[in-house]
């Protein structure tokens, strides 16, 4: 049984409080599995040729992939997806896999906005793969 964390008091926060920080890190074995779930099989997530045939530096990370691990920081601060009721990004960069080895993403999430009214707040997200953003604008409301 699954033990949610407790609701985040929307009274008590401010905008600029930071949320949470995280590493979530790819390889090739969780690009399969990730392909697997979604169905993407776009060969430029597992084909260097084909990849590096089309432009890109090798295979990169789904950016659906990218989006999903981001928002779960915000998933476990709020203590139920469910409490998501928006998410916004765009796709600014790719994420290059390397074979062998593995991509590092680092996700820091902030409290940009918040409602009283409504009950929610926004956490902006900041997402980076060597220093650079890959989504841009990336934005959760969450219902507190």
């Amino acid at each position: 049984m699954t033990t949610l964390s407790p609701v985040p008091d929307i009274t008590t926060l401010t905008v600029g409080s930071v949320v949470g920080t995280r590493t979530v890190t790819v390889d090739r074995s969780r690009l399969v599995r990730y392909a697997g779930a979604s169905g993407d099989f776009n060969p430029i997530h597992w084909n260097d040729t084909f990849a590096q045939g089309v432009g890109l530096p090798g295979v990169i990370a789904h950016g659906m992939f990218t989006m999903g691990a981001a928002v779960a920081l915000v998933e476990d601060w709020a203590g139920d997806p469910g409490r998501v009721v928006d998410y916004q990004t765009r796709f600014t960069r790719p994420v290059p896999v390397p074979n062998p080895g593995e991509a590092v993403v680092e996700v820091s999430a902030v409290i940009g906005a918040i409602d009283l009214e409504a009950r929610t707040a926004r956490v902006d997200l900041t997402v980076t793969f060597e220093g650079a953003r890959v989504l841009g604008k990336s934005q959760a409301v969450v219902a507190l």
